[in-house]
């Protein structure tokens, strides 16, 4: 997993800058309903955001974030992946995740992202106000789906990826960043940590090449010391890569909001 289950994000609140907020359940286009959380910004800036979880699903961390998203003016909209398998409703810190990340598949996966980005694009959104440019975000399984966000010809702003495992076969049958590459339509950053056991420096060379030679617009930021899943309020000692990772993300989004 890429936190523990108190984890929450890095990110000091402020007060007054989510307009509305709560839950909400969408039909997916199986017809399968999963829960999702949107938060909605006080002072729009025309940015949204879709939030992809890691294997956890909708988590209270990704709650938080997509509010976080919308005191800086970006409606957000987070989403669960496993209604089909796990059913719905907060599964508590137990959730045996790894019995049902492998169920999961490219094509029902895919199918949730498009239907969260129709649902941030929806005329109904926020009382006729949709956000104009569409980003996604998401953290380890759910930084690889951002990338690969990228290749289902949703006109998105940009994807920001963080720790999401650009190379290899994944336990779901996800396609690997870098092979499909050539097919991602969207501006990319990418976020990494130094110390990451896991996503090593080959790995991520290994995408930035891939993205350079498809002529994908792109940022790739390793922050030297930071592990997997350094993104965390709870890791004191990763706070200045957090804030640096949150500042980068927030001005990508700036940088890319038409």
């Amino acid at each position: 997993m890429c936190f523990d289950a108190d984890s929450r994000p890095p990110i000091t609140p402020i007060a007054g800058g989510a307009l509305e907020s709560g839950h909400l359940v969408l039909v997916s286009e199986d017809g399968t309903e999963l829960d999702a959380f949107r938060a909605v910004a006080a002072e729009p800036t025309g940015a949204g955001i879709l939030i992809l979880p890691d294997v956890r699903g909708l988590h209270a961390y990704y709650e938080e974030l997509a509010l976080r998203y919308a005191e800086h003016g970006v409606d957000a909209l987070a989403i669960d992946y496993f209604a089909r398998t796990a059913g719905r409703g907060d599964r508590g810190a137990g959730f045996d995740y790894s019995r049902h990340v492998p169920l999961t598949t490219w094509d029902t996966l895919a199918a949730d992202i498009r239907t969260g980005v129709a649902t941030l694009r929806d005329p109904a959104w926020a009382g006729g106000r949709p956000p104009t440019s569409i980003f996604t975000t998401g953290f380890c399984m759910g930084g690889r789906l951002t990338f690969l966000s990228g290749t289902l010809g949703l006109g998105l702003a940009g994807l920001i990826g963080f720790y999401g495992w650009p190379t290899g076969p994944s336990r779901n049958g996800t396609p690997a960043p870098a092979d499909v590459a050539g097919v991602i339509a969207s501006p990319v950053l990418a976020i990494w940590g130094g110390a990451d056991q896991g996503i090593t420096p080959d790995l991520v060379e290994a995408f930035e090449v891939a993205l350079l030679r498809a002529g994908v617009e792109h940022r790739s930021i390793t922050y030297p010391g930071a592990p997997h899943s350094f993104f965390d309020r709870t890791a004191v000692e990763h706070a200045d890569a957090s804030t640096a990772a949150w500042t980068e993300a927030l001005e990508f989004i700036r940088a890319h909001t038409g």
